[in-house]
């Protein structure tokens, strides 16, 4: 046990420096989610309210119309109080977080395979490989909230498994751990309790031995979600749902009533082309969507956030023994063995709903299960290349295990290698690279203009002037000017001398003492250009100018 934890303890630091390194400048820069997280946490910790004033929220922290779950706001404030506000402690929660969640791999894989005599190496090449993970490195290292619930959610099967030992304390724990995944992601609000659900079928004949533990539990729960209740059957917590599922679309429904009256409107008709089948169709779709070969093994995720389009959000050394352990899974059915497929399959369902698929962050809660089943298989084949026994097999076997590891080597080599250092250049327009540069530079103007306009092309201008400045909550309060369309969605139109626009031809561009920033194709003829902003790719973003 002292060598396995020995063990441990380098995959845990391997994975926290592979989370941390680099982490203020790769990504490129902060997304406006990110920002507005790291704003709202200065706020928090300033105030003790949100960016728009609110004290203490619980149920949810409105952004650009989005009601978002608040922890992720929360676990940044200290963060941010000791780092300042800047990309290190904006980021910090999701890599702390996402480090922690190797270490829990551990401790779950051995409790999963607890009759085995073998479950020490299945929870260590489990960390190993979630510790490698192009997945869970991409969604550590950039401050998303999803890969903060992914620790919540593993911790808490974790601790109800042990819960079910001797230590029945930890069942409370367990509670806990799956309310507050409630608070820090929405995939985590139909997942969670799906989890819970799974949990208490198979182990209620335990479940009733701990009557005790059991009922301290539930009220744990129940009183930590007390708050969130009513919240979730609000029209602010369907907003988001709207905006992104497939059953909004109307593309079914028009094409199910084509049908049928095609068919002359026959009863056998109404039923087959009904809508409700043409929508299943479509969940169906877009569920095993996110099973595609290319997004797990060959390009990963469409959207450069969550994968650097050169590998799938797992290696291609992967592939074979995420087989050979499913395989084995369902013959051998050691432990509680029947977890993990049910844990993947349900995970993916509330992805499913929405109209982008695959998405690597909305089906983050299926991990680590996919690393557990690839480890599975890992140590199985290495059982079997161990038991060669003559002299030939001797060296055959040390041939073979000097390949495999050469071959992952080779995967996660090229992956790293990628990521540090071509992809912050390929993708940092997609990271909203260009604010921070621009805003140190109109900041460093302001005294000599009475007005700066800031384009809305790139998206979210004035969060980034917030963070970058470290305004203070109350000036911003003060002094924004906030409207909110139908759809309940935030603009934010000016902050002091700051006007967050659009279209400049809608204002007077001759006017004096007035500074612009804009992107480079809107720039006018007779413009004084005063400095220009290019991405990691030399590509020019924003330019500030005069008249």
């Amino acid at each position: 046990m002292k060598r396995t934890y020995i063990m441990l303890v380098i995959i845990v630091v391997a994975a926290g420096l592979l989370r941390f390194f680099q982490i203020t400048s790769t990504p490129a820069s902060l997304t406006w989610d990110e920002a507005a997280w790291g704003y709202n946490a200065f706020s928090l910790l300033k105030t003790g309210q949100d960016e728009f004033g609110k004290p203490f929220p619980v149920t949810y922290l409105e952004s650009f119309g989005d009601f978002k779950p608040p922890l992720y706001a929360y676990l940044s404030v200290i963060p941010v109080a000791v780092f300042g506000l800047n990309e290190f402690s904006t980021r910090f929660a999701s890599a702390f977080f996402g480090t922690l969640t190797v270490l829990v791999t551990y401790f779950l894989v051995a409790r999963v395979f607890f009759l085995s005599e073998r479950k020490q190496w299945y929870g260590l090449f489990a960390a190993l490989f979630l510790a490698f993970s192009p997945w869970h490195i991409n969604l550590s290292r950039a401050a998303f909230e999803a890969n903060v619930a992914t620790f919540f959610l593993v911790g808490g099967v974790w601790l109800f498994l042990e819960g079910l030992g001797k230590n029945r304390w930890l069942l409370s724990i367990s509670a806990l751990s799956f309310a507050l995944s409630f608070y820090t992601f929405n995939t985590s609000r139909v997942v969670a309790p799906l989890l819970v659900l799974i949990l208490g079928v198979f182990f209620w004949r335990e479940l009733l031995k701990k009557k005790k533990e059991l009922f301290v539990a539930a009220c744990i729960g129940v009183i930590v979600l007390l708050p969130l209740l009513p919240f979730l059957f609000s029209p602010q917590a369907q907003l988001r749902y709207k905006e992104v599922n497939i059953f909004s679309d109307s593309g079914p429904v028009v094409t199910s009533n084509q049908h049928i009256e095609r068919n002359g409107n026959t009863f056998w008709s109404k039923i087959l082309d009904n809508r409700r089948v043409f929508f299943a169709r479509e969940y169906l779709r877009h569920y095993f969507d996110n099973l595609s070969p290319s997004f797990l093994f060959i390009k990963g995720d469409g959207n450069p956030k969550f994968s650097t389009q050169q590998v799938g959000e797992m290696y291609l050394f992967d592939l074979p023994f995420l087989v050979i352990g499913v395989f084995l899974l369902f013959r051998k059915r050691e432990g509680y063995w029947y977890l993990l497929p049910l844990w993947f399959f349900l995970g993916i369902l509330p992805a499913a709903t929405a109209r982008e698929t695959p998405h690597a962050l909305r089906i983050e809660t299926v991990l680590p299960v996919p690393q557990i089943l690839i480890a599975y298989g890992f140590v199985q084949c290495l059982l079997v290349i161990k038991k060669g026994k003559m002299i030939k097999m001797q060296l055959v076997r040390r041939a073979a295990l000097f390949g495999v590891f050469l071959l992952f080597f080779v995967n996660v080599s090229y992956y790293l290698h990628d990521y540090y250092t071509n992809y912050k250049i390929m993708y940092s327009g997609e990271w909203q690279y260009g604010y921070k540069e621009a805003y140190q530079f109109t900041r460093s103007q302001e005294k000599s203009f009475d007005t700066i306009y800031v384009t809305t092309d790139l998206g979210r201008p004035y969060i980034y002037y917030l963070f970058f400045s470290e305004l203070s909550p109350s000036v911003f309060q003060s002094t924004a000017k906030i409207t909110r369309d139908v759809f309940g969605f935030v603009s934010v139109d000016k902050v002091g001398k700051y006007h967050f626009i659009r279209d400049f031809s809608k204002i007077n561009q001759s006017a004096q003492h007035a500074l612009f920033l804009d992107t480079p194709t809107n720039i006018p003829g007779n413009a004084k250009v005063l400095q220009t902003f290019y991405l990691l790719n030399k590509s020019p973003v924003l330019v500030a100018y005069t008249i």
